[in-house]
């Protein structure tokens, strides 16, 4: 494959030669067809004279025109497609006359997007909870803006876009922007702040909301948006906090919308509006940090970018490193250590399975030469990344001292798309004059940027409540379920996020004595297992079952599967059975069946999980 330019493995565009100012997005939506239909007008500024063509990212698109507007006339130009690259998309060429200069420079291209468009996901009605009206959403993180628009993209370029959507009249039109103008049928976005062409974001559907703070609302529909309401009730408290530690919120609005089952993700940190899984609904918002998570994206990602995905760590790792500390700031220090141990928990387990054989990408910052970043996606960035920051704080003095230099280097790169480096002088700028500066010494970057694996070096952190989960991990995988049965420790009182971290340290455990029937039954009645609403219980307590070898539970296991495409759940999920004998076939069938339910996102990764696609 190779790189695809110099500035991003991942994208054709050439933003050192011509980089996206604004767009201009006029869209007609056709439920019909599962097509949008319309045209996007690029504002460009051009660097360099004499560029004789520019450069977008397309992933089939059916292009109709291409036209120069300037000086008030129109002028076609030639364009042509070049084959596709699999998991990438093509290269949509487009002519300049001889001699452009430098400066701006107007671009309109008309065009539909593929009925299958791998950013974008159309529900018929009964798909909904509703059943009486068709959805539709996108999820362009990582490339598929290229599938849903020709642009740059590529997390270099940032720009500002306005839109006007044309839609059925009864649904309502939301955007990763602020709604301007409302008509029947028509709604106007938009958005002033400069964003990398993966946060633009719509989804369309019979929505309404509830207001959750002063200018927040979560949207949903009608049948849960009551039960959103309640469970992401702390929503402003979480936007404050971040706002104490990061500086200014500048995107004006923080909505959240809480999307149908198939939605791959947590969450997507769309600008305005973040989308959301419904498996967060956990009844007692113990899986509302995802929303905290969420909302740091708005300094961490939004604000301040990585150039391209193979600096996705400065993204995702700042993302977490951020939330741990909103979940501090709100629940205590004990809390905060306690999830950033068991953010480890999680990695080690995608070390042992996801990238198992690619150990590669098990670095901090990757090479995606010859790898596309849906193939690179894992926790590594998110958790690696978070724990090399704690790193540099601990090293460094504490929050006292790192907290101030964390604001100053969102302030600093603020608008701006940069690389690990730029982190790197920032970091060496902001204490050079100071008595931190010998400690900087001591930082191995090689080995935090380029070693493969867990962290170099696990920080101190207070293990009071993980020794507690530990403990128990280590009780039920050495004692026998008699054993058990007469113990009274394992019936000690235990939070939700520790019940789930001794689920996930057990499933890691490398012997499990007696993993029976009766065991699973001992496991979910002493913790009440089989009456959990929370998604993540039920997601471990699954994989277990599976390691059990119950056979007679497959179909639990993949009613579970089914009941959501979150790839956090749905990947392990068939990565295990697909290393079950017996359940393989029954796994690839189901898979199968429900795979045009799922986005490409999701249905590409699981084919290559299950072997039924190289990778």
């Amino acid at each position: 494959m190779g790189r695809l330019s110099s500035v991003d493995p991942s994208s054709y565009s050439e933003p050192e030669l011509i980089t996206t100012e604004h767009s201009a997005i006029h869209w007609k939506v056709d439920f019909d067809a599962t097509k949008l239909r319309g045209s996007v007008l690029h504002r460009f500024n051009v660097l360099s004279s004499n560029i004789e063509n520019i450069l977008l990212d397309v992933r089939d698109i059916d292009v109709k025109n291409a036209t120069l507007l300037a000086g008030g006339s129109e002028q076609p130009i030639n364009y042509f497609i070049s084959d596709p690259v699999p998991d990438m998309g093509q290269k949509l060429t487009l002519e300049l006359p001889a001699g452009t200069a430098k400066g701006s420079l107007n671009v309109r291209i008309d065009y539909e997007t593929a009925s299958n468009a791998s950013g974008l996901q159309w529900l018929n009605p009964n798909q909904t909870l509703g059943k009486q009206h068709p959805y539709m959403f996108s999820q362009c993180q990582a490339i598929h803006a290229r599938s849903v628009m020709p642009c740059q993209d590529t997390p270099a370029v940032k720009f500002t876009y306005d839109a006007v959507v044309e839609h059925p009249k009864e649904l309502t039109a939301l955007m990763s922007a602020l709604i301007d103008k409302n008509e029947p049928g028509k709604t106007h976005f938009k958005q002033e702040v400069p964003i990398p062409a993966y946060l633009v974001a719509i989804a369309i559907g019979k929505l309404v909301s509830r207001r959750l703070g002063e200018n927040s609302n979560v949207w949903a529909e009608e049948a849960i948006v009551d039960a959103c309401a309640e469970e992401f009730s702390e929503t402003s408290t979480m936007l404050k906090t971040a706002s104490d530690l990061c500086g200014p919120y500048v995107w004006k609005q923080y909505d959240l919308l809480v999307m149908p089952p198939s939605f791959p993700f947590g969450g997507m940190e769309n600008p305005c509006l973040t989308f959301v899984t419904p498996t967060l609904l956990a009844g007692d918002k113990s899986l509302a940090n995802v929303v905290a998570h969420e909302i740091a994206h708005s300094w961490t990602g939004n604000l301040v970018t990585n150039k391209n995905f193979e600096h996705f760590w400065l993204n995702e790792g700042f993302t977490v490193f951020v939330e741990s500390k909103i979940v501090g700031r709100m629940q205590g220090a004990k809390e905060l250590d306690f999830r950033m141990l068991s953010n480890l928990t999680e990695l080690q387990e995608c070390l042992r399975t996801q990238l198992a054989g690619t150990p590669e990408l098990t670095r901090l910052v990757v090479d995606l030469s010859n790898c596309g970043p849906d193939d690179a996606f894992s926790s590594v960035p998110y958790i690696k990344g978070s724990t090399f920051l704690r790193y540099l704080e601990d090293l460094l003095g504490g929050p006292t001292v790192f907290e101030p230099f964390l604001r100053d280097y969102l302030k600093k790169f603020a608008y701006k798309s940069i690389v690990t480096d730029d982190f790197k002088s920032a970091l060496y700028d902001y204490f050079k004059d100071t008595d931190k500066k010998d400690k900087l010494g001591v930082v191995d970057w090689d080995l935090w940027l380029k070693s493969e694996g867990m962290p170099p070096i696990i920080p101190k952190f207070d293990e009071s409540l993980s020794n507690v989960t530990k403990d128990l991990a280590n009780q039920w995988s050495s004692k026998t379920v008699d054993e058990l049965a007469k113990s009274k420790d394992i019936n000690q009182p235990i939070s939700i996020h520790q019940l789930i971290e001794f689920l996930g340290k057990l499933i890691e455990s490398k012997t499990i004595v007696e993993l029976n029937e009766r065991k699973i039954e001992l496991l979910e009645n002493t913790y009440n297992l089989k009456n959990s609403k929370n998604a993540e219980v039920r997601f471990r307590l699954n994989r277990l079952i599976i390691r059990a070898r119950l056979i007679q539970r497959l179909d639990e296991i993949i009613e579970f599967a089914n009941s959501n495409f979150r790839m956090k759940f749905c990947r392990p999920i068939y990565r295990d059975l697909g290393a079950w004998p017996e359940a393989k076939p029954a796994a690839v069938k189901n898979f199968l069946n429900v795979k045009d339910q799922m986005m490409a996102v999701c249905s590409h990764t699981i084919e290559k999980d299950l072997g039924l696609k190289e990778t």
